[in-house]
């Protein structure tokens, strides 16, 4: 087969640890006989700077163009740090999402045994933990308007929009995956204080009972992020809204001891898009220290879930697997041991697969 990827290295590391992944890619071609083609373009601060905006046009006709995307990270913290910025790299990662119609971020939260240790958990905790979280990415908070604040400046505003077509294509895909899975699915939301979440649980009953072989359970988000420190192993499949995925996506992801190790998938209408869950670093930018294995796997559930192709995604996980047990890993994960480098590192993987 051939590919056609877009690649949006980003800010701060990502132009590092995408490099990383496309070495993984191309040795994946390469023992499987297929051959990838690779389009690049800037997204985020990268953008702002070449273009004045951080998703621009051209970067959007790459994306349409594209089978797949390759995405680093975004972030800068020359905006984070000036209130008053216009224009932020963040901007540009939520414009992508829209105009691409990515609804729907899938998180693996699985632990390496060779690194269960690492979990701020009790071992018997962590021990087998294996969910997905599905959070809906083009509603809600972060999109919902009005949004803005009063001309004196002293009051803010946000506005929580849900339809129920944006909860019902997101609750099936819950549904799909549960039933691929362990058929157990978790609807997460604040049922008892906001009417969205009302909405979203009486769309989630409703759809449940085309679902029967589906064990649904629906729970508080408050009681959600205690569970998944309690009891991690409790869950399969988690589905909820936008802000509270984004929160317990994050909470969730120190199960595995290091953020440098989650992939994520963003799908939707248009092209699907692949990335590590991770933020930008900037203070590692350049310093060839950054852990590329969650941008690397990403690229493994890119050859699962965009191109169908869940061999080529297991040869990399394989290679990751090996690079992890053979101490081949950066400083963030070596314990104390030799640290290798971002680029070594991704060397490894790649001689491996």
């Amino acid at each position: 087969m051939e590919f056609k990827i877009g690649v949006l290295p980003g800010d701060g590391i990502g132009p590092e640890i995408t490099e990383q992944a496309v070495k993984a890619i191309d040795a994946v071609c390469r023992r499987f006989g297929h051959k990838a083609h690779y389009t690049y373009a800037p997204v985020g601060a990268a953008a702002i700077d070449s273009c004045g905006e951080p998703y621009p046009d051209s970067t959007h006709r790459v994306c349409m163009e594209s089978d797949a995307i390759l995405f680093g990270a975004i972030g800068d913290p020359r905006f984070d740090n000036d209130p008053g910025a216009k224009v932020r790299p963040e901007q540009g990662l939520l414009a992508m999402r829209k105009k691409l119609g990515l609804y729907a971020n899938i998180r693996p939260v699985n632990t390496f045994p060779s690194l269960a240790h690492r979990s701020p958990l009790r071992a018997d905790l962590v021990d087998g933990v294996d969910f997905v979280f599905l959070r809906e990415l083009t509603g809600g908070m972060y999109f919902g308007r009005p949004q803005g604040r009063s001309e004196d400046g002293l009051t803010a505003y946000d506005t929580c929009v849900y339809s129920r077509e944006e909860i019902e294509r997101i609750c099936r895909l819950g549904f799909e995956y549960a039933d691929k899975r362990r058929r157990k699915l978790t609807v997460v939301d604040k049922a008892n204080v906001l009417a969205t979440s009302r909405l979203w649980r009486q769309t989630a009953r409703e759809m449940s009972v085309e679902y029967p072989q589906v064990e649904t359970e629906y729970m508080f988000v408050d009681n959600a992020a205690m569970k998944i420190i309690q009891q991690p192993s409790h869950f399969d499949v988690i589905v909820t809204e936008n802000m509270f995925g984004d929160i317990l996506t994050d909470e969730a992801s120190v199960i595995t001891g290091s953020l440098g190790l989650l992939p994520s998938a963003s799908m939707g209408v248009h092209t699907s898009l692949f990335e590590p869950i991770h933020g930008s670093y900037p203070q590692a930018a350049g310093k060839d220290i950054a852990n590329p294995v969650a941008t690397v796997l990403s690229a493994a559930m890119m050859f699962e879930y965009a191109f169908s192709l869940p061999e080529e995604g297991s040869a990399i996980r394989v290679a990751v697997q090996k690079s992890i047990e053979d101490g081949v890993v950066t400083e963030d994960i070596s314990e104390g041991g030799r640290a290798y480098g971002t680029k070594a590192v991704g060397d490894y993987i790649a001689a491996a697969i």
